[in-house]
């Protein structure tokens, strides 16, 4: 990890600090897509197995996972293992049943009520990657609140181990929140059969969930074409900032940028410290602990083009979060909630030296689909909202519209447009009581 100095730093050389790499393996990737693409909309399921075997090396002789592939999944998996499923599914579901949509109903003035009522999403599109390891949290992450929230078309995508079968316990989190239909499908071919559907694949309204720069992008070129299917979020490498301060511990520090390096030699870590000391103490822990982790050598990369930076103050540690707007923030300082109300650009916060991000990544019950690469800027972490849509409703009477029929008139002949303003005079004239 670099340590910078913030305080010596020009405008100029601040942007470039907090500015992400180019994602891995994105340039040139959208022709290729949209020949994948293509492929899978008009060849449909034999393109699928085609495709699956030149890229993933598998065979396949089913795209579906049958009861009897689900029903073994479960017993393959250790008891502690389908526990440890239930636990977190209980406490996702939890969190996301608090955020279930209410109904509004207000009267605007008399005789004019708007309403909003929620709607279920029709039919959604899971994406569970298995790039260097199974996922099942993420299909925990998009089963529960998919179900929550009504949808009544539940699919879900995930790549084939090479023995054919989808991963046992990705099938058990997703049998357990409720996901019925089960596909052994990934990368960009997977997107576009949930995007168009296929013959054993349902068409989706929205895909869900993370994948690499090929799901990615095929997730962004389906959500442009109206025929297609809308994306949750826009996504990059995972990545985590560390606020910390004197007080913090470098070994938690120090384990907490390490845990999000395992990702993937492109995930972001990056540590603020208004304790210039800190910076080796965490240096040193990180090199006691590295050798002890399978996944070292991974890390090992990640931390290469992390960053340690050093701040004047905490004010100034926020400033340098909220330009950065990182998936996940965790705060190692002495009054941590003190920080929270100036903090609006992070996917996720962790707040206090016992609170790791691996919680929220399994099973506090918050989502850990965060939105990446400084869309925190703009996007929230997946929610329950995102497999609803919310649908306004209005009803007027006679003398509520004949109370706002001016208005009307004025405001549409101010636009040029008289058959709006028409539409009102009509009924106004030939049916309702003055004003």
């Amino acid at each position: 990890m670099t340590r910078v100095d913030w305080s010596v730093l020009d405008e100029a050389g601040r942007q470039s600090l907090l500015e992400r790499p180019a994602v891995r393996g994105a340039a040139g990737l959208s022709a290729a897509v949209a020949d994948i693409i293509a492929d899978v909309r008009t060849q449909g399921d034999s393109a699928l197995l085609r495709l699956t075997e030149k890229l993933d090396g598998v065979a396949l002789r089913e795209i579906e996972v049958s009861d009897a592939e689900a029903q073994a999944a479960r017993r393959e998996l250790a008891p502690a293992a389908v526990s440890a499923i239930d636990t977190a599914i209980a406490n996702v579901r939890a969190f996301h049943a608090a955020q279930l949509g209410r109904p509004i109903r207000v009267e605007t003035v008399p005789g004019v009520v708007c309403e909003r009522v929620p709607r279920p999403l029709r039919a959604v599109g899971l994406y569970v990657p298995a790039g260097r390891a199974p996922l099942p949290s993420t299909a925990i992450m998009l089963g529960v609140p998919a179900a929550l929230a009504g949808c009544p078309v539940r699919v879900l995508c995930t790549p084939p181990r090479p023995d054919g079968r989808a991963d046992p316990a990705v099938v058990v989190a997703a049998r357990a929140c409720g996901v019925q239909r089960i596909f052994k499908a990934g990368g960009a071919q997977a997107v576009a059969a949930m995007a168009y559907g296929t013959g054993s694949i349902p068409k989706v309204d929205k895909i869900f969930g993370p994948g690499n720069a090929w799901v990615t992008a095929a997730k962004q070129a389906v959500a442009l074409d109206p025929a297609g299917a809308a994306l949750d979020m826009p996504a990059g490498p995972s990545e985590v900032m560390v606020i910390a301060d004197a007080g913090a511990n470098p070994r938690f520090v120090a384990i907490d940028l390490l845990s999000q390096a395992e990702h993937g030699p492109d995930s972001q870590v990056l540590l603020v410290t208004t304790a210039s000391g800190l910076v080796d103490q965490v240096r040193t822990e990180i090199d006691a602990l590295l050798p002890t982790l399978p996944r070292r050598d991974i890390m090992a990369e990640s931390l290469l083009h992390g960053a340690a930076i050093v701040v004047a103050s905490l004010a100034d540690a926020i400033d340098v979060a909220n330009r950065y707007a990182p998936e996940h923030l965790i705060l190692q300082v002495a009054e941590p909630r003190r920080c929270v109300e100036d903090i609006w650009s992070a996917g996720s916060v962790f707040i206090g030296p016992w609170t790791p991000e691996s919680v929220g990544d399994y099973c506090s019950g918050t989502n850990h689909v965060l939105p990446t690469y400084g869309h925190a800027r703009a996007y929230s972490g997946l929610s329950l909202a995102d497999f609803q849509r919310q649908m306004t409703l209005q009803e007027l009477t006679p003398a509520g519209l004949a109370a706002l029929a001016p208005t009307v008139e004025t405001l549409a002949g101010l636009e040029g447009l008289d058959a709006h303003a028409a539409a009102v005079r009509l009924r106004r004239s030939s049916r309702m009581p003055g004003p």
